[in-house]
């Protein structure tokens, strides 16, 4: 006899109609102190990470370090190239003239911030993501088209199922589901 197999929950997924709904539902679960959550929406919505209490990005850093890491290996290779392992006198200038290196330092600097902005982005968001639960509902299909959703997730440590759906509805919620993991 094989036990009954009990779906484990992911959490709750709330749909809303308009960008001013889950902007405004986005506050609420803020300030009710939800820590495990995201809100999904067809388009960028102005400020909706403020009005979600998210902390700035690092991948301005990831960016900039990148930046210098590429100008600098420039820079190095270009010096030791030319004072260490083939040095000549051209035309009466020293080994290791920096101006004549700045175009190739330059460009290594900008194709090293491209790879970082691509690969920390991909990182910071965790893709590719080739499944995610909020997949298993079938109204999530919209979110790319015309709806606006937040999810909460069961791991929260203030989650509650039937506190958390009271205050997504309370949010003014057209739609409240729970989602299986």
């Amino acid at each position: 006899m094989s036990k009954p197999s009990k779906k484990k929950s992911f959490g709750l997924l709330a749909e809303y109609d308009s960008a001013r709904a889950v902007y405004h539902a986005c506050e609420q679960v803020r300030d009710a102190g939800y820590k495990v959550w995201d809100s999904y929406t067809p388009f960028a919505v102005h400020n909706l990470d403020k009005a979600m209490g998210l902390p700035p990005s690092v991948l301005p850093w990831i960016v900039f370090a990148m930046g210098i890491t590429g100008a600098s290996l420039a820079m190095l290779f270009q010096w030791w190239t030319s004072t260490v392992d083939y040095p000549i006198i051209i035309a009466g200038k020293p080994y290791f003239s920096w101006q004549a290196y700045v175009p190739v330092t330059f460009e290594l600097g900008v194709l090293f911030s491209a790879f970082g902005a691509v690969f920390g982005m991909l990182g910071l968001n965790r893709l590719p993501m080739w499944y995610h639960s909020l997949f298993n509902s079938d109204r999530f299909a919209r979110v790319t088209d015309d709806k606006f959703f937040i999810a909460i997730e069961a791991r929260d440590p203030k989650y509650d199922p039937q506190k958390t759906r009271e205050l997504l509805e309370k949010t003014g919620a057209v739609h409240v589901e729970e989602v299986e993991d």
